[in-house]
């Protein structure tokens, strides 16, 4: 204690404190610092350049748009939206009292009429800018006054972005150019590179201040999304536009035709892509038939209940390809024996072997003409053996098989006999049963799948074409909305005869409400194919996903795709791709709920986990039933 009582205070105490209360506060400081989500978005780096700045390892330049022509047409920004590159657009939109744009307007009419005035009693030739003016300035007046349209102070700013200083200038180039064809003139934002930087980002700051005069009508024509994203009012999700993160909402029935073709490698998610395609299509009323070479549609079909048909030669299956189609169009009757015995003649040439390419690019029939003259006078002979003619009257009596048609060969003059003992394997032979009998099949379903999983290779392209020929008939005697799934197609297409059933088949089905989808992993020899390319042509929709590298140069020159599209095709991760619809194409992501992944996938360990996801919970709830239950079960 001091002489006064007071506590002397040690200057080593003092100096600890401080330090202390330095620290809580630059601790506290720190604190706050990293909680901010200014902080936690933060580049790396920031270098402001006159005329670009460096954001972390990006390169970045702003744009500002300083001039438009006298007339601007709706969607006129929708190709720099949707320019595949990383850019940032920024809008900034100022109303303005329409009181004050009428006193400006009504003082710059009358300077321009004196300017005409003063330049007629000078005997100047006429101005035809002034005039212009003079009229959009009176017509402006004029809506203005009545409250059809308002003013604004309107700023447009682009900022783009690359990885190399030559890469922003490309960039950079793609972009005036796409603006100076529709006469918008722009210009970068010279030492303002910041303050074009803040104008960009999300933070609502208009630090260029660079403004045009429009009124609603111009400036309507500047909204963003207006770009072509193949988005209707009614269809199915196919999936995300990955240009803008648009969904892709599409209606293929909305098109001059409903077919699609599908062309990936094996594992890049084109089955994924048509089931989920389907599933979304029976909710909207469609009817779906598919023909499935690898089982890969059972589970599906059984979660919608639908009929999965097993074609096989030991199944219980039988499809009649002599079947004649109950139409009722009159023109459609009249010739329904007649189109059915062209396309016999297709499917006994196929049976018998195939029409053969030569090295010389030409093909050789399996039948010579004297055979095939024996076999079409066969063909209407079984026919009327059975009591079926021209007359649709007729047409209603039970059709003759294959073993008709095999007697009535057997017991002709000429080349009948020989041709029936080659067509013997498939009436009495290793073949006999699958297609020689009558038909005792029902497609009428909501979902009907057919298998060919377990038919013999040989026998695969036969079993594809009268289940086709088979639905064909179907879809003509009872028309409604339905889809056509036909996958591995590059198994009709090594043969003539099934490559023209099926390119017929996508000429004729639009008449029939009918969509026909054609999926091929196989891509050369599908687009080698004349008959291949026809049906590409002729369909209004194409899927393009992960190809292979031989691949992507047949499709470049199909579908004239730009090398960055060529360069993509070969990259793109499962489930993305090209989208065509008409005249439009997008970078699609084709998403799938989680239950529509467990009813569609085909991913072996997804499957795996499935099953073993499921069967613990059947057995659980097997254990809960009564015993008497548990007894019914079994």
């Amino acid at each position: 204690m001091g002489l006064f009582g007071k506590k002397k205070v040690d200057p080593v105490d003092v100096a600890q404190a401080q330090r202390l209360r330095e620290q809580q506060e630059i601790e506290a400081e720190f604190l706050k610092g990293i909680t901010t989500l200014r902080d936690l978005i933060a580049p790396s780096s920031l270098e402001i350049q006159s005329g670009y700045f460096r954001l972390g390892t990006k390169y970045g330049r702003t744009l500002y748009i300083y001039g438009y022509p006298r007339q601007i047409y709706t969607g006129w920004l929708s190709p720099v939206i949707n320019i595949d590159e990383v850019i940032d657009v920024s809008m900034f939109v100022y109303p303005v009292e329409s009181q004050v744009v009428l006193n400006n307007l009504r003082k710059k009419v009358g300077q321009l009429e004196a300017s005409v005035s003063i330049n007629a009693e000078r005997g100047k030739v006429r101005d035809p800018g002034l005039e212009a003016a003079i009229r959009d300035a009176e017509e402006l007046r004029d809506q203005i006054q009545v409250g059809a349209e308002r003013f604004f102070r309107f700023g447009l700013y682009i900022t783009m972005y690359a990885d190399s200083l030559d890469e922003l200038g490309f960039v950079q180039h793609k972009i005036e150019t796409i603006l100076g064809q529709q006469l918008v003139f722009s210009k970068v934002a010279s030492s303002q590179q910041e303050q074009g930087l803040n104008s960009t980002v999300p933070q609502m700051a208009d630090q260029l201040q660079i403004r045009r005069n429009m009124n609603t009508g111009a400036i309507s024509s500047s909204f963003p999304f207006t770009s072509a994203d193949l988005t209707q009012e009614k269809g199915i999700l196919y999936g995300i536009n990955m240009h803008n993160n648009g969904l892709v909402i599409f209606d293929r029935y909305s098109l001059e035709n409903a077919n699609m073709v599908v062309f990936a490698k094996s594992g890049a998610g084109k089955s994924f892509t048509v089931k989920l395609e389907a599933l979304r299509s029976m909710m909207t009323g469609a009817e779906v038939i598919i023909i499935d070479p690898e089982n890969e549609y059972q589970r599906l079909s059984d979660a919608v209940g639908g009929s999965y048909i097993r074609l096989s030669l030991n199944s219980e299956t039988r499809i009649n390809p002599f079947d004649l189609p109950r139409v009722i169009d009159a023109d459609d009757a009249d010739d329904a024996l007649r189109t059915n015995l062209i396309t016999l003649h297709g499917l006994l040439r196929l049976m018998l072997g195939g029409a053969q390419l030569m090295p010389n690019g030409t093909t050789m029939s399996a039948l010579s003409p004297t055979e095939e003259a024996d076999l079409d006078q066969a063909l209407i002979d079984t026919y009327a053996r059975a009591g079926i003619t021209s007359d649709p009257l007729t047409h209603n009596s039970q059709p003759p098989t294959i073993n008709d048609l095999y007697e009535t060969l057997l017991h002709m003059n000429g080349s009948g006999p020989q041709l029936a003992q080659r067509l013997r394997k498939y009436t009495t032979g290793t073949f006999a049963g699958v297609f020689s009998q009558q038909s005792n099949i029902d497609i009428n379903n909501p979902m009907v799948v057919f298998n060919i999983r377990d038919l013999e290779d040989e026998l695969r392209p036969v079993a594809m074409y009268i289940i086709l020929n088979h639905i064909w008939n179907k879809t003509r005697s009872d028309q409604r909305k339905r889809m056509l799934i036909v996958d591995e197609a590059w198994q009709l297409m090594k043969y003539e005869d099934s490559a023209n059933f099926l390119f017929s088949l996508s000429k004729r089905a639009r008449k029939y409400y009918l969509g026909l989808t054609t999926i091929s992993q196989d891509v050369e020899d599908f687009m080698s194919s004349k008959m291949g390319r026809a049906i590409v042509a002729n369909s209004s929709m194409q899927l393009l996903l992960k190809q292979s590298t031989s691949a992507v140069d047949v499709l470049a020159d199909v579908f004239k795709l730009t090398e960055e599209e060529k360069k993509r095709l070969a990259n793109f991760p499962v489930g993305q791709g090209l989208f065509f619809a008409g005249q439009n194409h997008v970078h699609i992501q084709v998403i799938a709920s989680a239950t529509e992944q467990q009813l569609i996938t085909t991913n072996p360990q997804q499957v795996e986990a499935l099953l073993n996801t499921v069967a613990p919970a059947a057995a659980q709830t097997a254990n809960d039933l009564t015993p008497s239950a548990q007894q019914q079960l079994m």
